[in-house]
């Protein structure tokens, strides 16, 4: 039984570990190295994380330096942020990429407070279903007579509350995403 405990611990804990990395690279009007952690630049053909090739720093409020080890990949570099989603176009002065950030409208701004909205449920539908599973795992046990149903009364409490945890863990790091983003 404790298994299923750890396994739902487990399970909860990625679920929250991924929506935190999901804000992490929404970009909130201010520079955040974490926007690009999704891009890959194609360096001697092999797709690689920006901050493996260069430095990457935030010099302003809303400006994100990089600073490339090998200067050859400025251009690779360059095509790269051009091509990603992050909206934002670089601008290479031979030694150093800038990113400037640009302040977010109140329309934009509502619109990421939706993905954000989202992005939470699904989060919570997660969690959700991790416990479903679990629970469904002690009724077997205790189908096979391994556990007694007091046991199972005991595991889905427990489950549950496991599941509330993760779930306001969840609402937190939403509400906190979505203060961040509304602020001016």
């Amino acid at each position: 039984m404790e298994k299923v405990f750890a396994m739902a611990e487990e399970k909860m804990g990625k679920t929250l570990n991924a929506l935190n990395n999901e804000f992490a690279s929404i970009r909130a009007g201010r520079a955040n190295a974490a926007v690009l952690d999704k891009v890959k630049v194609d360096y001697y053909g092999t797709p690689t994380p920006i901050n493996q090739m260069a430095a990457v720093s935030v010099a302003e409020a809303r400006i994100l330096t990089i600073q490339p080890w090998d200067t050859s990949t400025l251009h690779a570099i360059e095509k790269a942020i051009q091509a990603s989603e992050i909206g934002i176009n670089p601008q290479n002065d031979g030694r150093i990429i800038r990113l400037v950030f640009p302040q977010l409208t109140e329309d934009r701004r509502k619109e990421l407070c939706k993905d954000v909205k989202k992005m939470a449920e699904d989060s919570r539908v997660s969690v959700r279903s991790t416990r479903r599973d679990c629970i469904d795992k002690v009724k077997k046990m205790e189908k096979a007579s391994e556990i007694t149903e007091d046991d199972l009364k005991y595991a889905e409490k427990k489950l549950q509350d496991i599941t509330d945890k993760y779930i306001k863990e969840i609402d937190k790091a939403a509400e906190a995403k979505e203060k961040d983003i509304m602020e001016i």
